[in-house]
């Protein structure tokens, strides 16, 4: 069975950092590109970043450069979104997804070319 799952959400304070993980199970997530997307409540899903197969290109919302970096753990199966210097309008849940498409700094990052979604984990930046 093909299956993403999210872990390492939580609170945390504005300012603070949070390491997301999205692991891969039935799929080889260091062939697929991965893709971040958040939905805060009341609101659609947005993009947040992606990153690409071997060459390792990424794009990431003009919201989070600077404070959000990828890097992916192939022995693990895992892509990791670290997230540095929060705030708490990034409150949201946090999805991973597989996408069908290429990943680079000037290719818009659209939820409908990501086809494996996992369950997400919840971010709360709060004080």
């Amino acid at each position: 069975q093909l299956q993403l799952v999210e872990s390492g959400g939580g609170l945390v304070q504005p300012g603070g950092s949070l390491r997301l993980s999205c692991t891969g199970s039935g799929v080889l997530l260091d062939r697929h590109v991965v893709g971040w997307f958040r939905q805060a409540p009341g609101k659609e899903r947005e993009a947040v970043s992606c990153l690409g197969t071997s060459g390792g290109r990424t794009n990431f919302a003009d919201s989070v450069k600077g404070r959000f970096t990828l890097s992916r753990d192939n022995a693990k199966n895992t892509v990791y979104l670290q997230m540095d210097m929060l705030k708490p309008d990034k409150t949201a849940v946090y999805y991973c997804a597989r996408g069908s498409t290429f990943c680079g700094a000037s290719v818009p990052i659209r939820p409908s070319r990501y086809d494996l979604w996992g369950q997400g984990t919840q971010v709360t930046v709060s004080s």
